[in-house]
């Protein structure tokens, strides 16, 4: 299964961290079941242990989106998150996604119909290997936050681990996908760990897929790398490498980083 939203993206001034190195407090700060609310829609989720996360925010905020696209699709829909920045950043006129989860389906639906472009947004109960065998539509867009599993998350709960675990569904099934969904025009984009992006792209070269947008994030200036934002074409053109640091110090955000969400966290 690949999930959406995710609670892994916690930025601090001392880098990414994980689940083994917070805080009690902040650990239950994160995994909180009220509902976040962003500038134009709220995302509810206490009914599914998928929560909101920064790999989620970066990837619906950063991914760029052509004026001629007509449909979008996200794979592993999580809480909506990513659908639904898709569908308040364009005019994209049928967003679907796809959610394997029974309560992060039914939230998934839940935060689509109370929306304001729930005409727009529809998300299929079914698992991408399901989905890509009895689909013959393509879409223009193709958005993912891809499960990744390290010892850091050994301690989750089972549909927490599952949502992140590779071999739920490897890079290469998910790329073998994607290229039966994706439009001659189209793209897809991704947020990967960065210690996986060599072997991404080499899996989505070998299906012709070529990345024409990398951007490595990090948590503050002098913090390793952690995560790699890609977006892929079937063109072959010179790629477009940017750096993204989120924070100055510890709650003081880079412009970069503002830049990127200010239209849609509130207090941004």
């Amino acid at each position: 299964m690949v999930e959406g939203a995710r609670l892994e993206s916690v930025y601090t001034p001392k880098g990414y961290r994980g689940f083994e190195s917070l805080p009690l407090c902040k650990l239950l700060f994160l995994m909180s079941s009220k509902p976040f609310q962003f500038k134009q829609f709220t995302i509810h989720q206490d009914k599914t242990a998928m929560k909101v996360g920064t790999d989620g925010v970066l990837l619906g905020a950063w991914v760029s989106i052509e004026s001629d696209y007509f449909s979008a699709i996200d794979i592993g829909a999580g809480t909506g998150l990513i659908a639904l920045m898709i569908a308040q950043r364009s005019n994209i006129e049928l967003i679907d996604a796809i959610e394997l989860n029974d309560e992060a389906f039914e939230q998934s639906v839940s935060n689509f119909e109370q929306s304001d472009w729930s005409d727009r947004l529809f998300c299929y109960h079914a698992s991408f290997q399901e989905f890509t065998d009895e689909i013959d539509d393509t879409y223009d867009l193709i958005v993912s936050n891809p499960p990744f599993y390290t010892s850091t998350y050994k301690e989750l709960s089972e549909d927490r681990a599952m949502a992140r675990h590779s071999e739920s569904l490897p890079y290469s099934e998910l790329l073998s996908g994607v290229v039966k969904m994706l439009s001659d025009k189209g793209s897809c984009a991704f947020i990967i760990p960065f210690c996986e992006e060599e072997e991404f792209i080499a899996e989505a070269k070998e299906l012709k897929l070529f990345p024409n947008r990398i951007t490595r994030v990090k948590g503050a200036k002098d913090t390793p790398i952690k995560r790699s934002l890609l977006q892929f074409s079937y063109v072959n053109s010179e790629i477009e490498f940017t750096d993204l640091v989120i924070e100055i110090e510890r709650h003081i955000y880079t412009e970069d980083y503002k830049n990127l969400v200010q239209d849609f966290y509130l207090k941004m």
